[in-house]
């Protein structure tokens, strides 16, 4: 790939699911033709990542591991999408050069669900301000005032109408600073804000695997699929297989992150405690295995019957890709932002069973039954 492609896309976020996603849906773009750019990947917090990102020029190691059509999988690739990494506590500025660049097309963003939130100390001179939303807002002023296109803004935060529910939080954002006119019809009008739902299991590669001296490594399974609601422009990524555009995506928000994710969460409040490390360790043991097979058919996919796609098949899908043997999906990664991930992928389900049954889920009763919405 040359090193004069242009920089088309801004991240925010360094973590390894961008990195074995997104980053790497790049890589393969530009590796097939297709050219679609690079990236300039922004940390929001601290500085370590974006350091370990240009000492290594922007390249990493994915290894994509598991099953796929019940051929064995195990390849790796050197990701070389990303041309440099700023960290917003220290290059703030150069951030700013990057939104107002002509060639910049898209912003990715992956800063978990608990980035959604304003913080009522941020400032418009702030450099940087706190909060995600905005650091979103200054970076479109300066596009604005600019004069340039509009960019397509794509949330990979696993929250339903994730795209929708950013773009009031910038609006809102821009009402607290007196921020009108000209400036908001360009970010409602000339912006593009779908909602996204996004889905591959990755992990940190094992102690001895031979990328675990890169830092920036990531082990992946083959299954990856990204969807975007509605026909906005994806700055080439639509080209990739993985990427669908779909007319409504609540079906599968719904079905991905109550059963998925939620799963996920469960085993994080059940397994973790009983010191089980992986999701596949904890799977694979009978007793945390019954039980999670329980939780699943018995009271979540009981509360989405009629409501997504064959819900119990995805179910089962699910705790196949949990048993992956090549991957080490470890439940501290998981344990990340837990209170916010207990709020959104399991008290719905625990809520909405009550409601449709008349009585408490037993299981779901266990983790979140003293929580409220």
């Amino acid at each position: 790939m040359s090193d004069h492609s242009p920089e088309t896309i801004l991240q925010f976020g360094t973590g390894k699911f961008l990195r074995a996603f997104a980053d790497l849906f790049v890589h393969e773009l530009n590796e097939q033709g297709k050219a679609t750019g690079r990236i300039v990947v922004l940390q929001s917090t601290g500085t370590e990542r974006a350091a370990a990102f240009n000492a290594q020029r922007g390249r990493y190691h994915v290894a994509i591991r598991g099953l796929r059509e019940g051929r064995r999988i195990d390849e790796t690739v050197e990701v070389q999408s990303v041309r440099r990494a700023l960290a917003a506590a220290t290059d703030w500025q150069e951030v700013l050069a990057v939104a107002r660049s002509g060639a910049l097309r898209a912003i990715v963003s992956n800063t978990t669900e608990a980035g959604y939130a304003l913080d009522p100390a941020d400032r418009p001179a702030d450099a940087p301000p706190r909060s995600f939303p905005a650091k979103l807002l200054v970076l479109l002023a300066h596009r604005f005032e600019a004069a340039r296109s509009g960019l397509t803004i794509l949330p990979c935060e696993l929250l339903e109408g994730n795209g929708g529910r950013l773009l009031e939080l910038v609006l809102e954002q821009a009402r607290r600073w007196g921020w009108a006119g000209p400036l908001v019809d360009w970010i409602r009008g000339a912006c593009s804000w779908p909602s996204t739902l996004v889905d591959r299991i990755v992990s940190a590669p094992r102690p001895d695997d031979p990328w675990a001296a890169d830092p920036l490594a990531a082990v992946a399974e083959p299954f990856a699929l990204w969807l975007v609601e509605g026909t906005s422009p994806l700055a080439g990524l639509a080209d990739h297989p993985a990427v669908r555009h779909v007319e409504r995506l609540e079906p599968y928000y719904l079905r991905k992150v109550r059963i998925l994710n939620g799963a996920h969460t469960a085993l994080v409040a059940k397994a973790r405690p009983l010191g089980f490390q992986t999701v596949r360790d904890a799977v694979e043991d009978p007793q945390i295995g019954g039980w999670l097979r329980q939780l699943l058919f018995e009271e979540i996919v009981a509360v989405l019957e009629g409501r997504t796609e064959e819900p119990e098949r995805f179910a089962e899908q699910a705790l196949e890709r949990f048993a992956n043997p090549y991957l080490d999906h470890r439940l501290a990664d998981i344990a990340l932002h837990h209170e916010v991930k207990l709020r959104t992928r399991l008290l719905p389900s625990y809520e909405e069973f009550c409601r449709r049954f008349g009585r408490t889920p037993r299981l779901l009763g266990e983790i979140v039954g003293g929580m409220e919405s």
